[in-house]
C-alpha cells in the first residue's frame, strides 16, 4: 500500500533526504522544510520504499503539496 506524504505548511525545502528507491521505516524523516527559522520535518507514516520524490532543495513550497510518494 502506497503512501503520499505532503507538506504540512507553507515554507522552503530546507533538506531532501531520500532519493527514489531508498527503502524507509515509519517514522523516518524524509525531508525538513524552513518555516520562519524553524526546521519542520515531516516523516514517513509507513514504512515503504520512495517511488517519487517531487520537491527539491531550495524550492519554496505551499501547505498541502505532495513531496514525497511511497509504495
Amino acid at each position: 500500500m502506497g503512501a503520499k506524504i505532503k507538506t504540512e505548511v507553507p515554507g522552503n525545502v530546507w533538506q531532501v533526504l531520500v532519493t527514489p528507491g531508498d527503502r524507509v521505516e515509519a517514522g523516518g524523516v524524509l525531508f525538513i522544510l524552513e518555516v520562519m527559522k524553524t526546521e519542520v520535518p515531516h516523516v514517513a507514516p509507513v514504512g515503504g520504499v520512495v517511488a517519487a520524490v517531487k520537491i527539491a532543495e531550495g524550492e519554496s513550497v505551499e501547505a498541502d503539496v505532495v513531496a514525497v510518494v511511497l509504495e
